[in-house]
């Protein structure tokens, strides 16, 4: 009888493309993958460990597990992951639970680990160099079949001064074109028609292996492939925005118009302290270039409130320019106080509640501004990607171009003739229910 082994994959899509790598190596050796832990022999925690909030849910996740293995149910937990990598000194001192702790360079030998585990009940420290993670291999997607993500890079050499991400992941590592063009047109065969663009930082991309930034060449072959419909670019990075990216974004039909910019702050103080360039002046210049060129761009940021040494001066111009802009998508975040980063030891840390307060009020503003968002498409037509029912609302829904995978909204609407799941439809909005559009699908 075939082991079988399950993966909880947390925190970003970049890490869910590194568990489905790591399940289809498994695969490939002859383990029976299931979807729930408990009817597991060994379950792989795939863990985030970027800020304090995802540290503590995959910790609940590996001692949730470890009740599961105490009461016999499964025999073995391997850690992997972000968590693994960045604490591998005292992960299985205060996680007795774990079997297995994996640096993210040992995953082309998950299956050895596993074996190992299983058959000789061996307890496993393993920590390669994390330039070992493989670029490139095979995937068992775990998204739904219509969308997928497709890791360009690894790494990150922004060096952002409240981030652990560089000393987790290690440096920017972009694939090759033709590589990421091989597996997009796989996808696409596979009944794919969303592909998602992912990489720590995307606009960076091919700087290391081409001299330049390459994202624009990329996109534009991605274009080419039948089958895609969508094709979606996150977590772009404001310095690396070049005219070339913007003009491919507005002339390709595939690309939808949905930029993702984590910009942080918009206070020139405030930002150097952070290890990024500009201030609110250059950041709402590019902002208006975009929207110049890119009609109905949709915009999402992230913003950091209390960072330290934040004034309430310095915060309400950031409250200020998140009106000035509207972004139709937000999401803004506690100051989180990282260990082994710069942003760490620097003087004038605020209080958790200031810190909390501050955001608190961006979002509550933003809450405002995507109502209105929302409202504002009453009356029109609107692509929609059809991704399931709703039995209780007795309803389909999907998501528009203005909304990214597991982060966004929904539309909800109703159909005379049933819609296939993954397929296109329009729908005509005659109303909205808090951020989310209702309408109904016209033929």
């Amino acid at each position: 009888m075939n082991k079988k082994v399950a993966i909880v994959s947390l925190g970003c899509a970049k890490n869910q493309v590194d568990a489905e790598m790591l399940l289809f190596t498994l695969k490939q050796r002859g383990f029976e993958l299931v979807g729930e832990a408990e009817n597991a022999d060994a379950v792989i925690v795939n863990t985030c460990g970027f800020i304090d909030s995802a540290k503590q849910e995959s910790i609940d996740e590996i001692i949730e597990l470890g009740t599961l293995k105490h009461e016999g149910k499964i025999k073995a937990i391997i850690v992997t992951g972000c968590l693994a990598e960045r604490y591998q000194d005292e992960i299985t001192k205060q996680l007795y639970e774990i079997d297995a702790a994996v640096g993210i360079g040992a995953n082309a030998q998950i299956a050895d680990i596993v074996e190992s585990v299983l058959s000789d009940g061996d307890k496993i420290e393993i920590f390669p160099d994390k330039l070992s993670l493989p670029l490139e291999g095979g995937r068992v997607q775990s998204t739904p079949f219509y969308t997928a993500f497709l890791k360009i890079a690894e790494g990150c050499d922004n060096k952002c001064t409240f981030c652990a991400i560089p000393m987790i992941r290690g440096k920017f590592r972009s694939r090759k074109i033709e590589d990421l063009i091989e597996e997009a047109k796989k996808l696409a065969e596979n009944g794919v028609r969303e592909l998602n663009v992912i990489a720590q930082d995307t606009t960076r991309y091919g700087e290391d292996l081409y001299g330049k930034p390459s994202l624009d060449k990329l996109l534009t072959e991605l274009c080419k492939i039948g089958g895609l419909h969508w094709i979606r670019v996150l977590y772009c990075y404001p310095d690396s925005i070049t005219d070339e990216l913007i003009d491919v974004m507005a002339r390709e039909d595939k690309i939808v118009k949905y930029i993702d910019l984590p910009l942080q702050h918009c206070n020139s103080e405030i930002l150097h302290r952070m290890h990024r360039r500009g201030d609110r002046e250059s950041l709402t210049a590019l902002l208006n270039k975009i929207r110049d060129k890119i009609p109905n761009v949709i915009f999402r940021s992230t913003f950091i409130t209390g960072f330290p040494g934040e004034t309430e001066e310095q915060f309400e111009e950031l409250a200020e320019f998140a009106k000035e802009i509207n972004f139709q998508r937000l999401g803004c975040f506690a100051y989180s106080q990282e260990e082994g980063t710069p942003a760490a030891k620097m003087p004038n840390q605020l209080d958790d509640d200031v810190k909390q307060r501050r955001a608190d009020i961006i979002m509550e503003h933003q809450q405002t501004v995507m109502a209105n968002y929302c409202d504002s498409l009453i009356g029109t037509k609107i692509e929609v990607l059809v991704e399931g029912f709703d039995r209780i609302a007795e309803c389909w829904y999907g998501r528009t171009y203005a909304d990214a995978p597991e982060v966004d909204g929904c539309v909800f609407f109703t159909a005379d003739e049933k819609p296939q799941i993954g397929s296109f439809v329009t729908v005509e909005v005659t109303d909205s229910m808090g951020c989310d559009p209702i309408g109904a699908a016209t033929r």
